[in-house]
């Protein structure tokens, strides 16, 4: 310390940099630098895109704008539509859109009678019900062998998850149909949900497996701790801090699960799909049919992932 006591004698200064709302540099710093340096240093700020949020930065930008958004998807959902309708022209084709309704229902002598995309429509929600609840299962059981001590387990998981994964869903099917169902002695119906269990359930495997080893060790730690076995620490502790972590894939994997489900048509099971196709060969009515169908899976994929991030919110928040 100098004689006077005087920091300025020691060649320091402190600069206070208070932040402004509103300018680019709100966040600054507070520094200290040496008077004699301080007309050939500069203060390292950091970037715009660095210091604010990606949201923030690019808040007031046009073309981020929501009518921006809105715009560009009206005018490719009318692109879409001008070239089913351009290239329906081009064939010769008559739009018979009149006959559609009565294939969804039709009221005869003031009795509803729904027509067969309505049954196949039913049909499929009966697969994909069944599915969901084996998929997850199916996929728990074998997160859990993949996370086992036991070295067996784990080589099946590892096993039964590769010949899944890495083979086409049509053959899955057709191994199905053709060699499981007859040996377990299988409807065509249970067919479609054992074969779409079993694709599903390997991807299933994998968010569940991801979703445990995301909560901290310390968890475990805790559950043993305070005497839990370990099927206990799972059904009491570590899966349910897993499960808001596996909702957002798990949507997902029961969308495509949803889609999926047409593949039951390729062994006559009669859905959503295998109806459509039967009307079609009736009536030739192809793009009002196929139209009719793709908007009744949108609508179906539509609600259940709204219903779906509403189940998110809740168990996130708790109530």
């Amino acid at each position: 310390m100098p004689k006077n006591g005087s920091l300025w004698q020691l060649g320091v200064k402190f600069r206070y940099l208070r932040p402004q709302p509103g300018r680019r540099d709100s966040r600054r710093v507070r520094t200290a630098v040496a008077s004699q340096d301080s007309k050939d240093s500069a203060i390292d700020e950091p970037t715009v895109a660095a210091r604010f949020p990606p949201n923030v930065v690019s808040r007031g930008r046009w073309w981020n704008a929501q009518w921006f958004d809105t715009l560009q998807f009206s005018v490719f959902s009318g692109a879409l539509l001008w070239l089913v309708v351009s290239g329906a022209t081009g064939m010769g084709y008559n739009w018979q859109w009149y006959r559609v309704p009565r294939f969804i229902f039709e009221v005869v002598d003031g009795e509803l009678i729904w027509g067969p995309l309505a049954t196949g429509l039913v049909v499929t929600l009966e697969i994909t019900a069944c599915s969901v609840v084996l998929a997850l299962a199916v996929g728990l059981v074998t997160a859990l062998l993949r996370l086992s001590d036991s070295f067996a387990g784990r080589i099946v998981a590892k096993v039964y998850l590769e010949a899944v994964r890495n083979t086409p869903l049509l053959i899955q099917i057709y191994l199905f149909y053709f060699v499981l169902g007859p040996i377990i002695g299988l409807d065509r119906f249970w067919v479609g949900v054992a074969c779409l269990s079993a694709f599903e359930g390997a991807f299933a495997c994998e968010v569940i497996r991801g979703g445990i080893l995301s909560v901290p060790r310390g968890q475990w730690e805790a559950s043993d701790s305070i005497g839990l076995g370990r099927a206990q620490a799972y059904f009491h502790v570590i899966l349910p801090q897993a499960v808001p972590l596996m909702l957002p894939p798990l949507t997902g994997l029961i969308i495509s699960l949803v889609k999926n489900s047409a593949i039951v048509s390729v062994i006559a099971v009669f859905d959503l799909t295998t109806e459509a196709r039967n009307i079609i060969a009736d009536t030739f009515l192809s793009f009002e049919i196929w139209m009719t169908v793709a908007a009744i899976y949108l609508g179906l994929t539509i609600t259940l992932s709204v219903c779906m991030s509403y189940v998110e919110r809740r168990v996130r928040t708790g109530h």
